[in-house]
């Protein structure tokens, strides 16, 4: 009987892999019949995706490089809107921003395409689409007027929009905060657009264009930098130029269809030196050469360089951390646990101690401000992630974390 479970198990396995399924929980095991002393078989089908640590690590990592992106950026001397300014005329720190910001969003949008293929997976069109809808659009909508409007009145005292503003009653003045407080939530307010999009993609295509994805060689995964730079020409709003619909879909779209095929990253992890030192050589001429104009607006932001770092620089890390990151200890898996509310919380702690040091301590050191500020950032929101997500109802609005069912 147990050969037979064998034999069972790894057909099965072969099938689902056929389909795209992930066949590591699905399991025929023989039990013994007590009552009658004989053994039988029974199907066990827990469904859970399997894990793959270096898309975590990719993502926490990603994370804290964002904080610090944005401490660093609260003092820019670059990009002169929403913020403090800088301490100086000359800020050789800013550069820091030149060589981070083409690159860590579209890398963690691919990871967010990788992810909702393996959570498809596993979870039917519905669930998909109320988890989606719980995780993203709630707190980046509902959680605006509950929590995050808190942010939008320290990013209008930064800006210095109360100023011109004249006297409006206080709902007006409390959507507008709202609104002003939407900050890094961004993101989630696009991935859910792409997610609810990708419903649509996949009844259409009904995986033909997915098993495609896994047939691409690494120089044909390169040559996609020719896609990249397409994208980023288009689907770009004005004025708030973090909503680009073009090169964030595209890379949405390539983690879907290419990126979440093992075999796919296995090849590339082989030549992670080749993009790694060619995306080093291009991210240092991109951040020297433009170094003081600024690199959130066209023609700097989607410009040839700009573009072709961006997609070797996803290509080099995703390469490196399925080849030397792909695994986990107590200290990843802390971060990786913690990285959404590290993400969520981290600009209103920030904006806040960067707007009473500016205020009352005007005179302090720069190193002294940025280790102040990037402290805060980190501790508070740890702190707030620990103290919302532990009230009902609260957590539902700003985390999008669903009651906790109770099992008797």
């Amino acid at each position: 009987m147990k050969f037979l479970a064998t034999i069972f198990n790894k057909i099965c396995q072969k099938m689902l892999k056929g389909v795209g399924r992930v066949p590591a929980s699905f399991m025929v095991k023989c039990v013994k019949n007590e009552s009658k002393g004989e053994k039988s078989m029974e199907i066990k089908t827990d469904v859970k995706a399997k894990r793959r640590p270096f898309m975590d690590n990719i993502r926490w990592i990603t994370v804290f490089i964002v904080v610090v992106y944005h401490v660093i950026y609260m003092f820019n001397g670059v990009q002169p809107y929403g913020v403090i300014g800088p301490f100086q005329k000359l800020q050789y720190q800013d550069a820091f921003q030149y060589l981070v910001y083409p690159w860590f969003m579209a890398l963690l949008f691919v990871i967010s395409g990788m992810s909702a293929r393996y959570c498809l997976e596993t979870h039917n069109t519905r669930e998909f689409v109320r988890s989606r809808t719980r995780k993203l659009l709630v707190p980046s909508t509902v959680g605006l007027f509950v929590f995050q409007w808190i942010l939008g009145y320290y990013n209008m005292r930064i800006g210095g929009a109360f100023d011109p503003l004249p006297a409006v009653p206080f709902p007006v003045l409390y959507g507008i905060m709202a609104v002003s407080g939407i900050g890094v939530l961004w993101y989630i307010q696009v991935l859910w657009i792409f997610s609810m999009l990708l419903l649509v993609v996949r009844k259409l295509e009904k995986e033909r264009l997915w098993n495609l994805g896994a047939k691409p060689p690494v120089w044909m995964l390169a040559l996609f930098v020719i896609f990249a730079y397409g994208s980023a020409q288009i689907l770009n709003t004005p004025v708030i130029t973090v909503y680009r619909f073009g090169i964030y879909g595209f890379c949405f779209f390539m983690g879907y269809f290419v990126f979440s095929h093992d075999e796919v990253v296995e090849r590339l992890s082989k030549w992670w030196w080749i993009f790694a030192i060619a995306a080093a050589l291009i991210g240092i001429f991109y951040a020297v050469h433009y170094f003081g104009e600024n690199y959130a607006v066209a023609p700097v932001l989607n410009n040839i360089p700009a573009c072709v770092y961006c997609w070797f620089a996803v290509l080099a890390i995703i390469a490196f951390m399925k080849k030397y990151g792909n695994q986990s200890n107590p200290v990843s898996k802390w971060m990786a646990k913690k990285s959404w509310g590290l993400y969520v919380f981290h600009y209103l702690p920030l904006a806040m101690t960067a707007y009473y040091l500016h205020q009352y301590f005007p005179e302090l050191p720069a190193l002294l401000v940025y280790l102040l500020v990037g402290i805060s950032s980190v501790a508070g929101a740890l702190l707030l992630n620990e103290v919302i997500s532990r009230i009902p109802g609260i957590r539902w609005c700003v985390l999008g974390i669903k009651k906790e069912k109770k099992h008797v």
